[in-house]
């Protein structure tokens, strides 16, 4: 009897093995206990996309990493110019932007960075600065987003009691959604910007979004954490800026392509590893040309990556131009990629990750 219950002891053990990777003692299991549900809870199974969730701790954060909400629709993802100094023709090609997002039966416009205020390194950036919510140009964009039953993710510096913010916010038919503020500040943004504190999900009646802003889309710990919290695309509109600006078009079509061959790898990561679509568009032409000294100029560009990290849509300019492209994102897709066994979203282990708070040396 003795040997029987030893051999089922350590058969157990085996199993335990098998299902977890480890072999969980009881010591262990308690420092686990908040990660994976470990203790009274037991393991925590993998939830299928439709079924009610573990309660517990590790349950609940796995049901929101779950594509079992998101619903298939299209996205219109634009590339387009936006002088600094200009926010009333920059609102104008917004308006006309959507009104073709529309047409094409896109639920979701994404815009560049700061493409109603303009991107430049000076101080004209902060100049037309607006509340948010509450200025002039989210209150055209909300009633717009109304007429069009549409929803608008734009751009914009934002003016928080003196205080300005890179932001990027979103309106749709309800009204204002929220917004997300730039975290990092790449080079000459920190003379004029303060950086964000919060990542906050937005839940859109078709998909949970999240936002990275440009320069944040290099630290991959900003779209892990909007994926934990249960985003399901992420919105990464660039403003990025290229050098002097290309007087001939073979100077021009580099600056393009070396900005998507960057992107290709990046974004295709952070939707791989996130298990999430990713919708990137940055500015395209000078932002600055009446500022004297100042090179603020924009290569343009739109992508769109798949939950596998397959591109399945690129804007096809080679040169630095206007573009929209439309995209439906599937929520099959999302949903089969999130339940598959083995999915690193599942299988964290937050406790290890402790030196990701920690200040670099």
């Amino acid at each position: 009897m003795a040997k029987l219950m030893e051999r089922d002891f350590f058969g157990m053990m085996g199993l335990i093995v098998v299902l977890t990777g480890s072999l969980l003692l009881p010591s262990a299991c308690a420092n686990r206990e908040a990660a994976f549900g470990c203790g009274r809870a037991g393991l925590v199974e993998p939830t299928k996309p439709g079924s009610v969730p573990n309660e517990s701790p590790a349950g609940q954060l796995q049901a929101k990493a779950i594509a079992g909400n998101m619903k298939s629709f299209k996205i219109a993802v634009v590339q387009h110019g936006s002088p600094v100094g200009d926010k009333a023709g920059n609102l104008e090609q917004i308006i006309s932007w959507t009104n073709k997002a529309k047409e094409a039966g896109a639920k979701l416009v994404l815009f560049p960075e700061l493409n109603i205020t303009g991107h430049a390194g000076d101080q004209a950036m902060v100049r037309e600065a607006e509340p948010v919510p509450g200025g002039q140009s989210i209150e055209r964009l909300t009633k717009l987003a109304k007429e069009l039953d549409i929803y608008i993710c734009a751009g914009i510096t934002e003016d928080d009691h003196y205080i300005h913010y890179n932001t990027q916010f979103i309106v749709g038919p309800e009204g204002f959604i929220g917004k997300q503020r730039k975290v990092h500040m790449s080079g000459d943004e920190y003379f004029y910007f303060r950086g964000g504190t919060e990542l906050p999900v937005f839940e859109l009646p078709f998909a949970r979004v999240g936002i990275i802003i440009c320069y944040d889309n290099l630290f991959p710990e900003i779209s892990r954490c909007l994926a934990v919290k249960g985003a399901e695309v992420l919105l990464c509109p660039h403003a990025a800026r290229f050098g002097d600006w290309p007087e001939d078009a073979a100077g021009r079509y580099k600056a393009v392509e070396s900005r998507k061959q960057q992107w290709r790898l990046t974004q295709s990561c952070r939707a791989f590893d996130n298990a999430c679509f990713v919708a990137l568009s940055d500015t395209a032409g000078r932002s600055a040309m009446d500022i004297s000294g100042v090179e603020a100029n924009h290569a343009g560009g739109c992508m769109v990556v798949n939950p596998h990290g397959k591109i399945i849509a690129e804007s096809s300019t080679k040169d630095i131009q206007d573009e929209m492209i439309v995209v439906e994102l599937d929520a099959e897709v999302i949903a089969k990629r999130r339940s598959s066994a083995g999915l690193n979203l599942h299988r964290r282990r937050p406790e290890v990750f402790k030196v990701l708070s920690e200040p670099t040396l």
